[in-house]
């Protein structure tokens, strides 16, 4: 990740557009998934769980 900045610029607003970067790459969401060991079952599982979630989403959707 690359943040320009100029000599203006105050650090808050610096911050937060590289939190803005990583957030929209989804660095912090690979992050939090890789802090511990997740077992091939428990992926399966995640994956399993989310399909669905997005299933019944989209199904509302077209309900609508």
């Amino acid at each position: 990740m690359e943040v320009m900045v100029h000599d203006s610029d105050r650090l808050e607003v610096v911050l937060k557009k590289f939190r803005r970067q990583i957030t929209k790459a989804g660095l912090f969401q690979d992050l939090k998934k890789r802090r511990y060991y997740e077992s091939p079952s428990v992926k399966r599982r995640r994956k399993d769980k989310q399909a669905a979630r997005r299933k019944l989403k989209a199904a509302r959707r077209r309900e609508e």
